[in-house]
Parts: structure tokens; sequence; C-alpha cells
């Protein structure tokens, strides 16, 4: 038997359907040019493949292989059943799930001189799902596996269903990559990320066949899917139609598709935005030469497609390198030079009760929660919301408690948490500047019973980051018919930080950058999908870091002392944080657009 504690509310084993991870015993493998499921590859030895059972291997020993050889679901997971008995080997059901763990003990339990029992305990930290979908966890892994000796060797002849994976051993046959589907404006590509395995000249088919399929369930409301009714003619190939090495180093890459004549221009290089950026995120080279039913996808472009046609589109491309650093020094908004600071010329610049600001992404406009000055019981703070270089600002809302706001893509709209619970939009009417408030429906973030103390908008517009009672929450912005917003689907993602959140904000579309209360390592880059919680530099930081913000360049943090910024392109061995130039030694709030 096995036995999974949650120790968060919500989390369960998803069991997976035989057309999922892997392939149930009466299942055939599917034609090569057709979609095929994570771990159903017919496909030749990875560099990770664990070799045949070690002759005269210790029970505990054996088992302990036989968890890392569950990391490589090739032909149902062949590698791992060369330690189960033939017997075993036959009734073994690999598909009802996929557990990964870590830290994991193998304790015996009881053992003579041909049989053995061991009890594996573990902690999970996710599990794997159809079409490579990562979702977190975080409980106690427990199971009984039962090993005979027969011959002379030790064979498991008992064990619970489904999938064990060593995380250590996962992240090194696993690769994550994402798949790009369409903000609902149809401007901006949205990132699914997917944990596929196989060889490289595996990767393009496999991508191109899950995003086919579409968008992962909790995704799919908020995002469109141009290949939602294409299909893929024939097999994928290098540009010149071989079949040997696609995706492996120069030769570019060719997909026909079926299904997208009646697609207009317009539709047809989004539906190419789709593609490009799914392969190039994921090291495969163009030209991509896409056909529709034999024919170019758009003449224009013959000989094939690069990024550079689609680079509008660039998920990974800088997003405020025009409007500039600025900070929130002694309550008032400040633009940050080399030299020094100067603040705006509107009212957010001549305030000096400001608790926190947000630029929208075209610069244009600015959010602030002002200190009211009056005495309990009337609101405590404002939101202001104007023009960043003329003029006054419009007061929008006020409360015990307004977390720091956060622009929408279209700059036409700010949201915010009110008293920890209440999300609303402050949307300003481009003509006249006139504010008008309208909540946001909440009650899936409003069901996990914490305060609320910190909203950012991912740049597409469809994700939301949380601080919740500490806990980092990941949700959903879903458009309703009413043309108005839902948060929906939160997940928790920050398993593992170790510490409560203090502050957070996007650095690409998906990675999230978060300060921890924590004296070793006070920042950390989280996965939005929680499959990792990778550590960012600590030299010079003085904990606590309490703000911070992010672009795809760099992470600027306020901490104890001052301003600092993290250089994304500083090579790794001399990566730190420095301080700002024209805030050295301020006690400041690092501001950037969104």
């Amino acid at each position: 038997m096995s036995r999974s504690t949650p120790r968060a509310a919500g989390v369960l084993v998803v069991l997976l359907t035989v057309a999922g991870l892997v392939l149930s015993g009466c299942a055939t493998l599917p034609d090569s040019s057709s979609p095929q499921a994570i771990g159903t590859l017919e496909r030749g030895p990875a560099t990770t493949e664990v070799a045949a059972p070690v002759p005269g291997r210790e029970p505990d020993l054996l088992l302990r292989d036989f968890l890392q050889a569950s990391t490589d679901p090739t032909n149902r997971h062949r590698a791992a059943r060369q330690f189960l008995t033939p017997t075993m080997s036959e009734s073994w059901d690999d598909a009802a799930s996929a557990t990964i763990v870590d830290k994991v003990d193998v304790l015996v339990e009881e053992r003579d001189g041909d049989s053995a029992t061991y009890v594996v305990r573990a902690s999970t930290v996710g599990y794997l799902e159809e079409g490579g979908i990562y979702r977190p966890a975080d409980g106690e892994f427990e199971a009984r596996f039962s090993l005979v000796r027969a011959d002379g060797e030790w064979r498991i002849d008992r064990l619970p269903a489904g999938v064990i994976m060593d995380r250590p051993r996962f992240l090194n046959t696993y690769q994550r990559r994402s798949l790009y589907f369409l903000d609902p404006t149809g401007n901006a590509v949205v990132p699914d990320p997917r944990w596929i395995t196989g060889t490289p000249e595996q990767t393009a088919s496999q991508l191109i066949g899950l995003l086919v399929e579409g968008p992962k369930e909790v995704l799919a409301p908020a995002v469109k899917n141009l290949l939602e009714d294409v299909t893929v003619i024939g097999s994928v190939t290098k540009a010149d139609g071989r079949t040997t090495d696609v995706g492996v180093g120069l030769g570019g890459i060719r997909i026909d598709f079926q299904g997208v004549g009646s697609m207009g221009r317009q539709d047809r290089e989004l539906l190419a935005a789709q593609v490009i950026w799914t392969l190039a995120n994921a090291d495969i080279s163009g030209p991509y030469h896409l056909l529709a039913d034999g024919q170019p996808l758009d003449e224009r472009f013959p000989n094939g497609w690069t990024t550079a046609d689609v680079a509008s589109m660039n998920p990974l491309a800088a997003s405020s390198v025009t409007v500039g650093l600025h900070a929130l020094l002694d309550g008032t908004l400040v633009s940050v030079a080399e030299t020094g600071v100067t603040p705006v010329r509107s009212f957010f610049g001549m305030s000096d009760d400001l608790q926190s600001v947000a630029l929208s992404l075209d610069g244009e406009l600015v959010a602030a929660v002002e200190n009211t000055g009056k005495p309990a019981p009337e609101p405590a703070v404002q939101l202001m919301v104007g023009a960043y270089s003329e003029g006054a600002a419009e007061p929008a809302v006020d409360g015990e408690s307004i977390t720091r706001p956060s622009w929408s893509p279209n700059n036409n709209s700010v949201w915010a948490v009110v008293n920890g619970t209440a999300v609303v939009r402050a949307v300003r009417e481009p003509g006249t500047g006139r504010v008008t408030v309208v909540g946001v429906e909440a009650g899936a973030i409003r069901a996990l019973g914490g305060r609320i103390t910190e909203l950012r908008l991912s740049r597409d517009g469809v994700r939301a980051a949380l601080i919740i009672d500490g806990r980092v929450f990941v949700a959903t912005i879903v458009p309703t018919t009413t043309g108005e917003y839902s948060l929906t689907n939160p997940r928790e993602i920050g398993f593992g930080l170790g510490g409560p959140a203090l502050a957070l904000d996007w650095s690409t579309a998906d990675t999230i950058v978060v300060s921890r209360a924590s004296a070793d390592v006070p920042v950390v880059q989280v996965a939005v999908d929680g499959s990792r919680i990778d550590a960012l530099p600590s030299r010079n930081l003085t904990p606590p870091v309490v703000a911070v913000e992010a672009s795809t360049a760099s992470e600027f943090v306020a901490d104890s002392r001052t301003v600092f910024q993290l250089n994304n392109r500083d090579p790794a061995g001399d990566r730190y944080w420095r301080e700002v130039p024209g805030l050295a030694g301020m006690a400041a709030i690092p501001v950037l657009p969104g």
C-alpha cells in the first residue's frame, strides 16, 4: 500500500488515464507522425538511462535503483520493469499516477533468507500529470515494497500502482519547456510549461503535438489556441524533408498543417507566433517552414519564418527599457539616473505620503497608495490614479490597507486588494481621466481563508501572483461575458520556501522573483508551475528584503539599507547584487512599470 498525506488543503493525487503520461499494458504505440503523449515514445537510449540491475545487489539498494530507473518512461518504463519479477512486470500499472518525491528513506520492515519487505518514506513534492503538467504538492509519502530472491537475485514482487520518481533524477531526465498560447487580445503569447523527456530530435514533434492538444485545464479559459482545430500532416521534419536529427543543429523545421484554409493573414501570423516561440524557446532553430496543405502558410515567407518575423510577440523581450527605473523615496515618486534622483512633475512627485507606487507599462500613468492622515475609524489609505507628467490625481478607493497597485497590459486599469480580501480594478477613462472602481470576482481566492498582502499581474495579463498569509499562489485571470474579470484556480507554488514570502514580482511570464523572511537566501526565483525554487545570489544583501521589482533583464530589491540591482546578463561567477547608482545609501523602494 502507499500513503501520501498532504500538508496543504486541496492537494490530491490525480490519477492519469491510459492515454496520459504512459501507456497501459494493452495499449499500442502511436504512429510516429501522430501527436504523442509524454512517455509513449519509442526512442533510443537517453543519456540518463539506468543500466540493468547489478548482479548480487542487496534488496534495499536494488529498490533504490528501481526508483532511479522509474524516471525513464520509455516503452512503458522498460528500464524500471527490469527490477520486477516477471509476473509483477506484466501486472504493474505504471500509468496510475506519477509522484515526485525527495529525501527518500528505504527502511527494512522484515527480511528473511529469500523475502523482504521495505517501507519507502519520502517528501512528496509534486505530481506529473497527463501532458507533462507538473502540479506541486507538500506532503509525506509512504509505500511498501516486497522483494523475493529467485536464482540468487532480488526482484520486486509487490509494489503500489503508479510511478514514484526521485526529484533529482526527475530534474535530470525531464526538461521543462513552454508551449505558447495567445492572450485574449491576441497581442501576446502566454507560456504553458510542460515537462517532457526524450531524445533532442523528438522534442519538436512532442511540443507541436502538445500545442495541438491545447492548454492545461486551469489556463484554457484565459487563452486562445489557433491550433485547436488544426492537425499536422505527416511528420515534423527538417526544412529539406529529412526525418533525422529533426530540431537538432542547423537545417530548420518543416511542419505541414491541415485545417487553416479559412484563416486570414492575421490569424496565420498568430498561429506562426505560437509555433515559432514554442520551438525557439526550446532551442530548436529556424528557419521555420510552416505550410498549409503543402503550400506556404503565408506567401510572404516562402523560404520559412524566423523569430524576427514574430518579434513583436517575443515573450522574453525587455519591457521597461524606455520608461526607466523610478523609486519611492521619502513618500515621493522620483525618476532615477546615475547622477541622482528627480521628483516627477505631477501629484506623485509633490506628495510625501505615498506608501507604494506602480507605473503603467507605457509609463504614462501612475497609481499610488497614499496615507490619508485621518484618525481612526476613518480610512487610513487611499488609491490615487493620475497622469505621470502633469495634473492632479483622482482618488479611486480607500480602506484600512491597500496592496501595491499592479497595472493591466492595456494601461487603462490598475488592480489592488483592499483590506486584505477585496480585489478591485480602478479603470481610468483616457479622455476625461475619470476613475471608476469595479470589483473582481475572487471567491476562489477568498475561499483560501487568508489575507492578501501582494498581488502582481503578469505582463501578458493572464495570471496573477499573490502572497496570502506569507504563501505564494498563482491564479488565472479569466474575462467574463460582462466585460469584467474573475480570479480562478489559485494554485500554491511556493512549497519549500522555508520562510514567509514578503514581496514578489514577475521576472518573465513563467518565472516569479520572491523575497522571503530568510537570512541566508533572501531572494529566490519560483517557476510558475511550482516545479522549481532556485536561489538567487545573496552577496551584499542585508535582510530583510522588503520590496522586489523585476524584468527580463534585471531584478531590483530594497533591503534594510538601500536598493540593489541584479543583472541577469552577468556571467554566473560574477553575478551579485550591486547598489543602484543614484540611490546609493538611500532607503528607497524601486519602481518598474507594471
